[in-house]
């Protein structure tokens, strides 16, 4: 009776728990609610609203909204009806913008952090096959043939990427994940996973061709299996528990020297109680090529020269390793329909000095939207180590893990 009373108050304090967290989380929205304007204001204090773009189809049908940019010949407009819809040139039959704007002809080549010359900037008027380009202060009207117009953006945001660069916190994109696992019975048990994945990229827009990203991403799961002492048959049988622990960081840097190619400097830490290792660090650099690049999927292969350590629980003479190896890895990412998205991520690290010292990692990930930037995410993580140190009981090579949780989408503006 009383390890059923201990477990309603366990049970109870895990409930307690949730409720104030959901509580919080509510109450702050109320906050940030009531410290929002009102979405009517009083009439004194609206400021005139600009003129809205309008683009008029090749059907007669017409859309007001704002312009938001042109990327080799196809229109991104954003309506407050039908949201953002891209066009091709061929179903467009007029465009007219308010928003002022640059135009980048195909013999514009952009130069790092350096703002191209004489490049036409005004409103714009799109007709016939042609962009009159309508600088400030009467200046002459420009006239560009569409085919030539690469680039097509607002000057805010042409002025921003071509010539500034984000500081360090700013221009983040990532995911933050969570899940948890708490059993009560005869046995109890509790699992707590979590992870984090960060990425910049400069410039931020998928349009130039980047110059450098940073990769930031760490991987946990830590768990506990309790069995208390009890006595059958007259035999004691001590209490028991039974520890998973696994833990993987990593960070990247990368430069590149074209538009698919760079080089790289990374560096990565890895804990698997389960396989013995206390921790394995390496340190290296390579090079990468972005193999398969489109709006829908991405696919970066890389190869390091890098030092490698390996230090082991309980280890004896000859155990830990200090190791000079490489790492091959492929990274995949897929946009599903429906807002889900795909990664995939397989890496074979090698030693030369040690041909037993190797390992190879497997993970996928399943992001399915659900709320605004919340996302229901499943995952696993297959590690193989060929080179666990001795132990009772034998100590597996492979290590499986399988993972259901929430996941937060991390969106920075620049």
């Amino acid at each position: 009776m009383s390890q059923h009373r201990n477990a309603i108050s366990r049970l109870s304090f895990v409930f307690t728990v949730v409720f104030l967290a959901l509580a919080s989380f509510a109450a702050a929205g109320v906050c940030r609610a009531a410290a929002l304007p009102s979405d009517n204001p009083p009439a004194a204090n609206d400021a005139p609203k600009p003129a809205p773009d309008i683009v008029i189809f090749t059907n007669g049908d017409q859309l007001s909204g704002t312009f938001v940019r042109e990327v080799g010949g196809t229109v991104t407009f954003h309506s407050d009806i039908v949201g953002d819809i891209n066009i091709g040139w061929d179903k467009i039959k007029e465009l007219r913008t308010q928003t002022k704007v640059a135009v980048l002809t195909k013999s514009v080549t952009p130069e790092k952090k350096k703002l191209p010359p004489n490049v036409p900037q005004g409103t714009v008027t799109v007709a016939d096959d042609k962009v009159d380009v309508h600088p400030e202060n009467n200046a002459p009207v420009e006239t560009i043939p569409v085919k030539d117009a690469q680039f097509i953006v607002d000057q805010a945001t042409f002025n921003k990427q071509m010539a500034g660069e984000p500081g360090f916190f700013a221009a983040w994109n990532g995911s933050a994940t969570a899940g948890a696992t708490i059993v009560e019975a005869t046995q109890k048990q509790y699992a707590f996973d979590g992870a984090v994945a960060l990425a910049r990229v400069v410039p931020t827009v998928s349009w130039l061709n980047p110059r450098k990203r940073t990769t930031v991403d760490f991987t946990g799961s830590y768990g506990k299996i309790t069995q208390d002492a009890y006595i059958s048959g007259g035999v004691f049988y001590p209490a028991t528990n039974t520890k998973t622990a696994l833990y993987h960081a990593d960070a990247e840097q990368d430069w590149y020297f074209s538009p698919r190619v760079y080089f790289l400097a990374q560096t990565a830490f890895d804990h698997n109680f389960s396989q013995g290792l206390d921790l394995q660090q390496i340190y290296g650099g390579g090079i990468g090529w972005t193999a398969i690049k489109s709006p829908i999927q991405e696919l970066d292969l890389k190869g390091t020269i890098q030092y490698e350590k390996q230090t082991f629980i309980n280890a004896t003479d000859g155990d830990n390793q200090n190791l000079i190896g490489s790492t091959f890895a492929a990274i995949y990412a897929r946009k599903l329909p429906r807002g889900m998205v795909f990664n995939q991520q397989v890496a074979y690290i090698p030693a030369y000095n040690n041909l037993h010292a190797y390992s190879v990692t497997e993970s996928n990930l399943l992001s399915l939207p659900f709320y605004k930037s919340l996302s229901l995410s499943i995952g696993t993580l297959d590690s193989y180590l060929n080179n666990p140190p001795t132990a009772l009981p034998p100590t597996q090579r492979n290590s499986f893990q399988f993972t259901f949780g929430a996941t937060y989408v991390i969106k920075s503006k620049y």
